[in-house]
């Protein structure tokens, strides 16, 4: 009864509170427009997620969050001192394949978007098979350890929530 009334309860929830930061004001009339359009928009979209990922850790997620966003912070720091202090001809930018052991396209969305919001990096292509993505890094001494570092700060953590 549950999943009918709420396909995606996350969702339900998100959407309710991003209606109310955009009207940017919390009355009982825009709660309840936001609980409706947060159970509405799930109904009507749920034919289209057939597959929809089972997150198996979802507390985990909350702390991947936490995570992303000291990374952005400690990333602007770093692309700052880079873009202000660093000669030009001492920048080593590189292009860098991130082989991918995640199979949901929901993982893989979610670690794309992480690079991309990181400052310094930029994921550029995924592979047709996907099993790879392709990643542009600002500056870096080690190709090799940067690959890692994504693999074992997101990938890893993205397989624990995901699958």
């Amino acid at each position: 009864m549950m999943t009918r009334l709420f396909p995606h309860p996350l969702l339900t929830l998100t959407l309710t509170v991003t209606w109310l930061l955009l009207v940017n004001k919390i009355t009982v009339g825009n709660l309840l427009l936001g609980f409706v359009l947060g159970v509405v928009i799930p109904k009507l979209t749920a034919p289209y997620w057939p597959d929809r990922p089972k997150l198996s850790r979802p507390l985990k997620s909350v702390s991947y969050f936490f995570l992303v966003l000291w990374d952005i912070v400690i990333a602007n720091i770093a692309v700052a001192r880079i873009v202000l202090f660093m000669p030009r001809d001492k920048i080593r930018s590189a292009w860098i394949a991130v082989p991918l052991e995640l199979t949901s396209a929901e993982a893989i969305t979610v670690l794309a978007g992480t690079i991309t919001m990181t400052p310094g990096t930029v994921s550029a292509m995924l592979s047709a098979d996907g099993r790879s993505i392709l990643v542009h890094c600002l500056h870096t001494t080690d190709p090799e350890a940067t690959r890692d570092e994504i693999k074992a700060r997101y990938e890893a953590r993205l397989k624990e929530i995901f699958e």
